[in-house]
C-alpha cells in the first residue's frame, strides 16, 4: 500500500481549510498513492473552548466531503480525514473515508478528550462503541482518532474484526504540552508493536498541536516522521510481507488468551 500522510494546521474557517487541503494535495501525483491520510478536525479546527462546533458542523454530503471526493477522483486514491458531523444535538467527531465515487465509510470517535483540563464532551458527542475497519486497495485498515490512542482496548477490538487489519490509521489533533510528543510517539509505537500492524498517524501542526506525524512499522520502528509542526507530506510503502514476518516472529495475536469480546 502506497500512502501519503499530510500534516497541516487547520483554521476555524472551513473554506480556508479546503484551500489548505487543496494546496497540500497539489504535490501528490495522480495514481501515486492508494491512501492519503489527513488530520483530525481538518474540516474545521476545534477553536477556543467556547467555540460552538454545532454551528459549524457539516453533513456527510456537505462541502467538505464533496471537496474530498473531487480530490480522491483526481488522485485516484482514498482519503481519510477528520470533520465535525452535524446531528440534531451535539455533533460527532467523525473520520470520513472518501474514494473517487464519494463517501465509503465513517468512524465516530469513541473516546472524547476529557483530560489534561479539557472537556471535548462539552461540545461533541461520543460515537457508538463499534470498531470500524475497511478494505482499501486490498489492505484491511482500522480507524482510530487521537485520544483513542490512549485506550489499547480499541486497537485490540479492531484486531478481533475479520479480517484482521494490517494497518491502523490515527488522524489526530494532539494538543501540545509538556511530555506530549513523548506520549504521542510512545503510544503509536506501542499500538504498532503489540498488534503487529503498521500505524499511520496524521497530526495537526501549528502552535496548538504537537505535529510529528509519523508512520510506525509492525516492529515498533519509525519509518518516517515530520520532525516538528510545519505543514508537510510524508510518504511510505506499507509492505504485507513485513506484517506477515512480524507475526511469524512475534505471534502475540495468535498467543492471546484474553479477548476483548
Amino acid at each position: 500500500m502506497r500512502i501519503a500522510v499530510v500534516q497541516l494546521a487547520a483554521d476555524i474557517d472551513a473554506a480556508r481549510n479546503r484551500e489548505l487541503i487543496a494546496s497540500a494535495l497539489a504535490g501528490i501525483e495522480p495514481g501515486s498513492t492508494d491512501l492519503v491520510v489527513l488530520p483530525e478536525a481538518v474540516m474545521h479546527d476545534f477553536g477556543s473552548a467556547d467555540h460552538d462546533l454545532a454551528a459549524v458542523a457539516e453533513s456527510l454530503d456537505g462541502p467538505f466531503v464533496s471537496s474530498l471526493t473531487e480530490h480522491a477522483a483526481r488522485l485516484d486514491t482514498t482519503i481519510v480525514a477528520g470533520m465535525f458531523e452535524r446531528t440534531d444535538g451535539l455533533p460527532y467527531n467523525t473520520l470520513v473515508v472518501v474514494g473517487p465515487d464519494g463517501l465509503r465509510s465513517t468512524y465516530r470517535k469513541i473516546h472524547l478528550y476529557d483530560s489534561f483540563g479539557y472537556r471535548e464532551s462539552d461540545r461533541l458527542r461520543a460515537g457508538a462503541i463499534e470498531p470500524v475497519a475497511i478494505d482499501i486497495a486490498g489492505t484491511r485498515v482500522g480507524l482510530m482518532t487521537c485520544y483513542d490512542l490512549r485506550f489499547p482496548e480499541l486497537a485490540r477490538a479492531l484486531m478481533d474484526t475479520d479480517p484482521v487489519p494490517d494497518v491502523l490509521v490515527v488522524p489526530a489533533a494532539w494538543v501540545a504540552g509538556e511530555r506530549k510528543v513523548d506520549h504521542w510517539r510512545t503510544l503509536l509505537a506501542a499500538r504498532a508493536l503489540e498488534n503487529t500492524v503498521y500505524v499511520v498517524a496524521a497530526a495537526q501542526g501549528g502552535d496548538r498541536y504537537t505535529g510529528h506525524s509519523l508512520v510506525v512499522d509492525p516492529w515498533g520502528s519509525i519509518v518516517d516522521e515530520v520532525r516538528g509542526t510545519d505543514t508537510a507530506v510524508i510518504r511510505a510503502d506499507l509492505e504485507p510481507r513485513v506484517v506477515a514476518r512480524s507475526r511469524e516472529v512475534n505471534p502475540s495475536l495468535a498467543n492471546r488468551r484474553m479477548r476483548s469480546t
